[in-house]
Formats: structure tokens, C-alpha cells, sequence
């Protein structure tokens, strides 16, 4: 397989996968593009390559500056702005667990506290019922809270030996 027919083919992969993980598909190709480019990509080649509109290219280079996995470069004598992806593949796995933490974890804790405050006769089955089960999946939540909030400050190399310690 040819260069540019591997890096099309990691583009569409990259993207098809990102939308299971529920995330744009556009953006994750953008970030794809980055990942596999050696320097800093203007935003006119990169909508070009990708075959997007600016306002696209606008708003999910936007959206991954923000995540934190892109950062817009300054290139002397350049009228143009230019990206680039941070390439260590570690750093980009943690920062998505943690953005992905503080979009969707969080405000779920936040939601189960709120519930578990809920009035009612605690002797009801249905009363009952519903405050065990929130406490349960709060429990779940903020054990998985803190789970991801270790991986997040782990180093690489402890996180491959306590998965390969988990599988055997």
C-alpha cells in the first residue's frame, strides 16, 4: 500500500471509530490528519485534503484545541494560523479520558447527589427502590471516577503492567 493510500485509509478508520466513541467524525479525521502529518498543517490544506468547509474546519479545530489534543502554531513570516496534534499517543489517550471525564462523569455525579437527596418515606418500596439504585449507581460512578482520575496522573509504563497483571 502506497503512502497516501495508507494515511486516507488511518483517516477514514480514525473517524469511523471516533463516531462509536461518540465523537464527530469530522473532527476525529482532522485529528487523524494531524496525528500522521510531520508539521504544522495550515487550515486551507488541511480542508483541502480532507474535502471539508471552513466553517467545519473552523469549528472542530476549535473543538480540539479545546480538548487539548491540538494547539495552533505560529509559523515567522506565516499570515496563516497552523496546527498541530500532539503525536505521543499516551498523552492523547489521557487527555481524552480526561475531557471525556469531565463532559460525562461529572455531571453525572453531580445529577446522582442531587437525586439521592430526593424526599420521601424511606420505608415506600417504590421510595425505596429508587434511592437504592441511584446510591448503587453512584457508587459505580465514583468508583469509576476515581479509577480514571489514577490512570489520568499514571505514568505509561504502570498502566501497561497493571493491565498485563489484570489479564493474567
Amino acid at each position: 500500500m502506497k503512502l497516501e493510500a495508507a494515511k486516507a485509509q488511518f483517516i477514514q478508520t480514525w473517524g469511523s471509530l471516533a463516531t462509536q466513541w461518540g465523537i464527530n467524525k469530522t473532527m476525529a479525521q482532522i485529528h487523524a490528519l494531524l496525528l500522521v502529518t510531520p508539521d504544522p498543517i495550515s487550515q486551507d490544506d488541511l480542508m483541502e485534503e480532507l474535502s471539508i468547509s471552513r466553517g467545519s474546519a473552523n469549528m472542530n479545530i476549535r473543538e480540539l484545541i479545546d480538548w487539548g489534543l491540538v494547539d495552533r502554531v505560529i509559523i515567522p513570516g506565516e499570515r496563516k494560523e497552523f496546527f498541530l496534534a500532539e503525536k505521543d499517543i499516551w498523552k492523547v489517550f489521557r487527555q481524552i479520558v480526561k475531557e471525556r471525564k469531565k463532559r460525562e462523569l461529572e455531571p453525572l455525579l453531580k445529577v446522582l447527589q442531587q437525586l439521592q437527596a430526593v424526599e420521601g418515606d424511606k420505608k415506600n418500596r417504590e421510595a425505596k427502590a429508587f434511592t437504592d439504585t441511584i446510591e448503587n449507581i453512584q457508587k459505580f460512578v465514583g468508583q469509576a471516577d476515581k479509577s480514571l482520575d489514577s490512570l489520568v496522573k499514571a505514568d505509561e509504563s504502570w498502566f501497561w503492567g497493571n493491565l498485563i497483571k489484570l489479564i493474567k
